[in-house]
């Protein structure tokens, strides 16, 4: 199988047709790297700890996992709310089925991939508000936006 990208894009992953067996490709991805199995488990790396991997053969699969700091790095609305918690949001919000935006102001608490954590600043409520829901936020202090800008 040939790329429409080879030779436009010098860096671009070339696709070439295996050179071995199925049964050979598996015995060969067993040794060295990981890789996921047809059941969805993941197989980890053969080897000595410290010792160097092998390169990867064509039609091998790349198993490399991000490292953590990755995720830390990314520019994503929970990172945000988690760099400025403790300070004051006001989070605009559309549920579903309505057609007047809800506001709530609250001190941050956290957040997460699906929700924002918010203590209310009139009441002792504490708020877990669903991000799908989620229009806008804003705050009336400077932020810490903690990735290059």
């Amino acid at each position: 199988m040939s790329n429409q990208f080879n030779g436009v894009y010098p860096n671009f992953p070339r696709v070439t047709q295996p050179q071995h067996t199925p049964a050979q490709q598996a015995t060969q991805l067993g040794q060295g790297a990981g890789f996921m199995q047809p059941s969805g488990g993941y197989l980890p790396p053969q080897g000595q700890p410290g010792q160097p991997m092998q390169p990867m053969q064509p039609g091998q699969l790349a198993t490399a996992a991000p490292s953590p700091a990755a995720f830390l790095e990314q520019s994503y609305v929970e990172n945000i709310l988690r760099a400025n918690r403790g300070k004051i949001a006001t989070v605009y919000m559309t549920f579903t089925g309505q057609t007047q935006e809800q506001v709530f102001v609250g001190y941050i608490i956290g957040a997460g991939r699906d929700h924002i954590a918010l203590k209310d600043v009139n009441s002792n409520k504490t708020y877990i508000l669903l991000q799908i829901y989620l229009d806008y936020i804003t705050f009336d202090e400077q932020i810490t936006y903690p990735f290059p800008t």
